[in-house]
């Protein structure tokens, strides 16, 4: 079990700014602990099923965060972008404070499935190519599927920057214009440049799922929700 902390440190690990202002903040009477408005920012909270509410706003008490956010399109997965605002102006100021990271890019006008996270090795695990996790993504084409496009696919396509052929880990038409292709490696516009060499065009591109964990139905364009150990232990499965 971990050890209690001060409320002070608590705050502070989850973003919610210097050390000074987190104890203003208690001072303040804008924390409560567990629904009891907190006095002192030095008294010791064990932080197991901890929940906070800070400024009116309810926290859960995370040592690291493990997120799934449903990212719309026109959004930029960095935190210094180029013609298109941040994901992260869509999260909570905490998540931006203490730094979280998103787990792998998706193209600025692709939606879906995205990971983020502040634990550099859980991100690193998920990102290796060495581990060949399975991307999912829902593609939308200009032009109507043939048979033979989804061939080519799975037989592997040269991309025009690299001699190796990378190749779909599966592919299924859904209809004329759509097909769930799954992916391992992560190169630069890699699905469109596939769509590309095999004779069509992606016109929308949707992720619904990393390794063997998928985007909850409920979670709504630009939502977010935390990971829990039942996730973790779904995306670990992807690892192994």
């Amino acid at each position: 079990m971990a050890k209690p902390l001060s409320l002070e440190k608590i705050l502070f690990s989850q973003g919610f700014g210097t050390r000074r202002y987190c104890s203003d903040l208690v001072y303040a009477e804008l924390v409560k602990v567990n629904g009891v408005l907190a006095e002192d920012p030095e008294e010791r909270i064990a932080t197991e099923d901890l929940v906070l509410n800070v400024e009116g706003q309810d926290w859960e008490f995370h040592e690291k965060a493990y997120i799934a956010f449903h990212k719309p399109a026109n959004y930029e997965c960095s935190h210094k972008t180029t013609h298109h605002p941040s994901v992260y102006s869509l999260l909570p100021r905490p998540f931006v404070e203490r730094g979280l990271q998103c787990v792998g890019r998706l193209d600025f006008d692709t939606t879906g499935l995205l990971l983020i996270s502040d634990d550099g090795q859980f991100i690193h695990k998920m990102t290796t190519p060495k581990k060949n996790i399975g991307k999912v993504y829902k593609i939308t084409t200009a032009e109507p599927i043939q048979s033979k496009q989804l061939d080519h696919l799975l037989e592997g396509v040269v991309l025009d920057d690299d001699p190796k052929p990378c190749f779909a880990k599966a592919c299924e038409q859904i209809d004329e214009h759509h097909l769930a292709m799954t992916i391992v490696e992560g190169r630069y516009h890699q699905v469109k440049r596939m769509m590309a060499a095999v004779g069509n065009h992606v016109a929308q591109l949707h992720r619904t799922q990393i390794g063997a964990y998928s985007m909850p139905k409920d979670l709504a364009e630009g939502q977010w929700r935390w990971l829990y150990e039942s996730d973790l232990q779904q995306l670990a499965k992807s690892v192994e």
